[in-house]
């Protein structure tokens, strides 16, 4: 019985150490087939095809879900349609994996702020800034995009929207 705690924490120690080790894989050990999908997804996201993108790079990431440009990528596929709040979800999971990516922050960034985030997307200038000390397109493109604010977003009534509010209004007797 006095053995009983030395074992558990020793259980815990071991258990600790071997997760880290399996869960941190640089890029170069990322699996090929994930990184095949993840081409396919961009040049889908290239060709115009945002449902095909989405499909090949939730397959890479199915495959292997260490593979960063894949969220990225699928990152940018979201914005494209107007999911802002899944956009910085998934450049979340890039940064996770590798916090100085620039690539992501930016990203990130500029979704906020066509969110109309302002405040955040600030806080991530001022992370990117960090990290990239020298003059880094995506930093300058964020620091844009904060300045020129949110998108004008069109107001819509129920007309819009309702298509038995489009018909014609029949007489009333």
């Amino acid at each position: 019985m006095r053995f009983t705690p030395a074992s558990i924490a020793l259980a815990v120690v071991l258990t600790t150490v071997s997760s880290v080790g399996l869960s941190q894989k640089p890029d170069s050990q990322i699996s090929p087939q994930s990184v095949e999908w993840q081409k396919a997804g961009e040049a889908a996201h290239k060709a115009g095809n945002l449902e095909g993108a989405t499909d090949a790079l939730e397959s890479a990431l199915a495959i292997d879900p260490r593979n960063r440009a894949a969220f990225v990528e699928l990152a940018e596929v979201a914005r494209a349609q107007g999911l802002q709040g899944k956009a910085i979800r998934l450049y979340k999971e890039a940064l996770l994996l590798d916090p100085t990516d620039i690539v992501a922050l930016a990203g990130q960034g500029e979704a906020m702020v066509e969110k109309g985030a302002i405040a955040k997307a600030k806080d991530v200038l001022a992370q990117a800034q960090a990290v990239c000390k020298g003059d880094c397109a995506p930093v300058g493109k964020l620091a844009a995009a904060i300045q020129k604010g949110p998108p004008a977003v069109a107001m819509t009534t129920a007309k819009d929207t309702d298509p038995a509010a489009k018909k014609a209004p029949t007489e009333t007797q």
